[in-house]
């Protein structure tokens, strides 16, 4: 029984300015702490470009390569930024979510943990957003899917930002269900719960500011939990972000690392119920840097327990 960790020293090399909260430290602080651990470590390799246009429009790759800068940085957006190695990295998270879908999927691995930058669920069809380039989440579902013949995928963002890349590259598309808790209002403004999307397959919950775990956890019994059993999925997909913790700067959610493990343990426990135990988790956000590694850690932990 498996975990799967995928990385690559590629996504070292995405520099951001002085300042950014979306910085090389991100992965400095979270890998080490994972080390040791019972897990099959693979690198992420490359997403092709067919890879990448399951989502994205032929227009959309040729501009984000064409944005990449030889040298310096250049800024795409008032949040989102490249450098000369981000586009690498950026394949390597696509690419790494889509190798763990194929290894969960084959038996390879139990489930799996994508330990890249930058992330990817602001990201829309045709426009890079809030730190991201690639809808990674998206580009796997749609993966899963169209080369393995699944019928239903669900994707779960706790990132306390809304996920409106990844609703926008999905909610056309009634085999996936995408369910967002996220602060409200806050960037980017988007994930109303009154958003369904065409399908119906939209879930957003928003969040109030100051949201307890203990409020955090009645939600995802009461709601969420029951919402993904009455869609089966055959896979799950995490948008793993750890910025609802209460000590990240960029937003004001007061999860803390215990409210994390639960959140895992019991997604995991929905996906030995209803699709074999299968998911794939990719990180996203978490911007404090202690608790990004300990909340991740916390994460990482349960995927290995629930694969034992």
């Amino acid at each position: 029984m498996t975990t799967a960790l995928l990385t690559h020293p590629d996504c070292l090399n995405h520099l951001t300015p002085e300042g950014h909260p979306e910085r090389v430290a991100r992965l400095e602080a979270l890998l080490p702490r994972l080390e040791g651990k019972d897990l099959l470590r693979v690198r992420a390799p490359l997403a092709a470009d067919d890879d990448l246009l399951l989502a994205h429009p032929q227009d959309h790759l040729d501009a984000i390569k064409a944005a990449e800068p030889e040298r310096g940085i250049r800024q795409l957006d008032p949040d989102t930024w490249m450098s000369p190695g981000s586009l690498q990295a950026a394949l390597r998270a696509a690419g790494g979510a889509v190798r763990a879908v194929d290894m969960v999927l084959s038996g390879e691995a139990d489930n799996a943990f994508v330990a890249c930058r930058p992330p990817g669920h602001h990201a829309e069809t045709r426009a890079p957003m809030g730190f991201c380039l690639f809808g990674t989440v998206a580009i796997a579902a749609k993966h899963a899917l169209e080369r393995h013949g699944l019928e239903r995928v669900a994707i779960v963002d706790f990132d306390v930002h809304h996920g409106n890349g990844t609703q926008d590259l999905v909610q056309s598309d009634g085999r996936i269900l995408f369910v967002s808790t996220h602060q409200m209002p806050l960037y980017p403004g988007t994930g109303a719960p009154s958003e369904t999307g065409p399908a119906g397959t939209v879930l957003n919950i928003a969040l109030d500011e100051g949201t307890t775990g203990e409020v955090y956890r009645h939600i995802l019994t009461d709601t969420i939990l029951p919402r993904l059993r009455a869609f089966r999925p055959e896979l799950l997909i995490l948008s793993a972000g750890f910025d609802a913790h209460a000590n990240d700067p960029l937003a004001g959610i007061s999860l803390e690392t215990a409210d994390f493990a639960f959140v895992t343990e019991e997604l995991c426990r929905l996906a030995a119920e209803v699709c074999e135990g299968r998911v794939v988790s990719c990180l996203e956000g978490g911007y404090d840097l202690d608790a990004l590694a300990e909340s991740g850690e916390a994460h990482v932990d349960a995927l290995i327990a629930a694969a034992r």
